[in-house]
């Protein structure tokens, strides 16, 4: 349905340069949502999907085990969206001490995700509300370190910023001027809280007003889509934060973006929730899948390795902290865990003989050791190729 503009141009001047500036309406939309047959379908697979997905993980031994490092994959994926080139192994690697092949400001950008992901989701859980201070707090720790920290971590933008083009006369959107983010951004707030409005309607209309309000000055992208499982996670549609967006946005990136701007030109809300939950259906059905798959690679690895005997007590240890930690090093064993350098050894040496688990650096001395199965289909969509650099980063992603 097209409604014209979601909102209405301000002009702004930068540098002695007039130019206009898109200052978005409160949510929800008006008129109200067209739900016809089509996107009622769409919204009732994304739910089941979600029921899915809750239903498969709860089937796990422990369901940290897989969030480990699913949080680890979204964070790489969300940060490649913006230009990153850090993989899951290299961020395993980075958080293991070891030496990493990209700067060291991509797999630092990938960490803070990690830690600005972790933080949000404790505070809600120990009652702090869903709210622009919340959101301060997610964005500061995003930029905490490395790339964008001197961008006001934590602060809503002080100065104008943009998308595309190298000034807002030339660029593909300029988001509100700074004067007004305060006011659109306290209209969203109130919005995340309209509980008339269905959750995951709700996820999808927030995250695309965040993205056209770009209240930060570097990391909206991010912030955005931490935003979504805040939210779903705040309102108990998931119990752990399981459902990431950014593999599907990043394989849909084109047409993510094409949407968005349709919303802000011609207020075509549905075009753009199809996207979205079509998306959440197809990214809960992808983590469902991933979760089964591992627990089936657990169950025959373990069995595996108890038909070895007596010999594979330590083994079997290890294939469990496996689990959790899938890139490991004999001194994070000894240090971390309570085995001797010895026993290490030999249970890594044991894992290595069964195929389980091998040597990642190559090297004679500080060898890194994998659980390669596990981490083959973790990785599943975060490779890049090696020509890939940061491209396409704007002024402010």
């Amino acid at each position: 349905m097209e409604r014209g503009p979601t909102g209405y141009p301000t002009p702004i001047s930068f540098v002695g340069e007039r130019c206009t500036a898109f200052v978005p309406k409160p949510l929800p939309p008006a008129p109200a949502l067209l739900w016809d047959d089509a996107l009622h379908d769409i919204a009732h697979k994304a739910g089941v999907a979600l029921g899915r997905l809750a239903g498969v993980t709860g089937l796990l031994p422990d369901s940290q085990l897989f969030l480990y490092s699913y949080v680890r994959k979204e964070a790489v994926l969300s940060s490649q969206i913006e230009g990153t080139q850090s993989s899951l192994s290299e961020l395993l690697l980075f958080e293991n001490d070891a030496a990493t092949g990209v700067p060291l400001d991509d797999v630092v950008e990938v960490s803070n995700y990690v830690a600005a992901m972790e933080h949000g989701l404790k505070r809600l859980k120990d009652g702090f509300p869903l709210s622009l201070r919340l959101l301060r707090e997610v964005h500061g720790v995003l930029l905490a370190k490395g790339r964008g920290s001197e961008k006001q971590p934590g602060e809503f933008r002080t100065s104008q910023n943009w998308i595309g083009g190298s000034r807002p006369g030339n660029a593909l959107f300029v988001p509100p001027p700074p004067d007004q983010v305060i006011e659109c951004m306290g209209a969203l707030e109130l919005f995340l809280h309209n509980r008339s409005v269905p959750t995951l309607v709700r996820a999808g209309l927030a995250h695309a007003q965040f993205q056209t309000i770009h209240p930060f000055l570097d990391g909206n992208g991010r912030t955005g889509r931490l935003l979504v499982t805040l939210l779903l996670c705040n309102d108990g549609m998931l119990m752990q934060p399981l459902l990431y967006l950014s593999l599907y946005l990043k394989r849909n990136r084109a047409a993510y973006y094409d949407l968005l701007q349709r919303v802000r030109t011609h207020g075509d809300w549905e075009a753009w929730l199809d996207f979205f939950l079509r998306g959440v259906e197809e990214t809960a059905n992808q983590a469902a899948e991933t979760a089964a798959r591992l627990i089936q690679l657990f169950q025959k690895d373990r069995a595996r390795l108890h038909s070895l005997g007596r010999k594979s007590r330590s083994a079997l240890k290890l294939q469990e902290i496996l689990q959790k930690n899938p890139v490991t090093t004999v001194t994070r064993l000894v240090g971390k865990f309570g085995f001797s350098a010895p026993t290490a050894n030999s249970a890594l040496r044991l894992l290595v003989a069964e195929g389980l688990v091998r040597e990642i650096t190559g090297q004679k001395r500080h060898r890194v050791f994998a659980y390669q199965e596990y981490l083959r289909t973790l990785n599943e969509g975060t490779e890049l190729p090696t020509s890939t650099r940061a491209v396409e980063r704007s002024r402010s992603p």
